[in-house]
């Protein structure tokens, strides 16, 4: 896999954006999702496999709770991958795995918390469009019959009606899955997920070991003051990607906090 450490604000954008350029369509689409992590050391576990022990015995049992005891209105239809979108935005632990169609997003979580700051970043890239070809049959008919590239989860039901049937058909390939926009903060951050196969498997190892599908820029730490301040320029903070006063609050709270003074040279 293709690694990068840029070194400023403006190598960021370059390769944040670079072969975005479709001369088909006449236009800038970048064929990839984004995910931000505030330590480049991380791994990309889900929240299902952070929960620890036995968690993969766990997975159904979570997610038939919540559907037993959430409110029905809460999804538009009543599917397996609806509930499941909705369980993961609202943390119950599942094995979907956050990224964003928006490298500013990703760099907002890279940048969001200055206790943070004195390790380097990182951004995976994962090309979406690509990753079609290594989906099995019976889902890559489905998005070819659709002429999308990621999965609503609408489509993914005529595939797998469940977790189950997803895992039945086969064991190397990854899933993109657009959640339905059931409030603001999903559309404001751009979301989709990333789904595996098997509850243990982790996409970084996929990705691993198919490197054309992927890059991983590294953030230097020195570098984060800056990205976050231009952020925050942007309009890229917590009361725009969190909205509500837990958001606004979020958002208040790092921008009027202190800077700790640099040590003289």
């Amino acid at each position: 896999m293709e690694e990068i450490r840029v070194e400023s604000w403006l190598e960021l954008q370059e390769v944040l954006f670079a072969d975005s350029w479709h001369a088909e369509l006449n236009r800038h689409r970048s064929d990839f999702c984004f995910r931000g992590e505030n330590d480049a050391r991380n791994e990309l576990t889900t929240s299902l496999q952070r929960l620890g022990g036995d968690y993969a015995s766990l997975e159904q049992h979570l997610l038939r709770s919540f559907r037993k005891y959430a409110p029905r209105r809460e999804v538009p239809v009543d599917s397996t991958w609806n509930w499941l979108a909705l369980a993961k935005h609202h943390n119950l632990p599942t094995r979907l795995l956050d990224w964003s169609y928006s490298p500013y997003v990703a760099l907002h979580f890279v940048t969001a918390n200055p206790g943070r700051f004195d390790c380097d970043g990182a951004i995976w890239l994962a090309d979406f469009v690509r990753v079609r070809e290594h989906l099995p049959e019976r889902l890559a008919a489905v998005l070819a019959e659709e002429g999308g590239n990621t999965f609503s989860a609408e489509t993914l039901g005529r595939a797998a009606a469940g977790l189950r049937e997803l895992d039945r058909l086969g064991d190397d390939f990854a899933v993109f899955l657009e959640p339905p926009s059931l409030d603001e903060r999903i559309v404001n951050q751009y979301a989709l997920f990333s789904l595996m196969p098997n509850p243990q498997a982790r996409i970084d190892d996929w990705l691993g070991r198919h490197p054309e599908l992927a890059r991983r820029l590294l953030i230097p730490a020195e570098l984060k003051w800056e990205v976050r301040d231009k952020l925050d320029q942007a309009n890229v903070t917590e009361r725009v990607l969190f909205p509500g006063l837990d958001g606004l609050s979020a958002w208040l709270r790092r921008y009027y906090s202190p800077r700790e003074p640099r040590e003289p040279r």
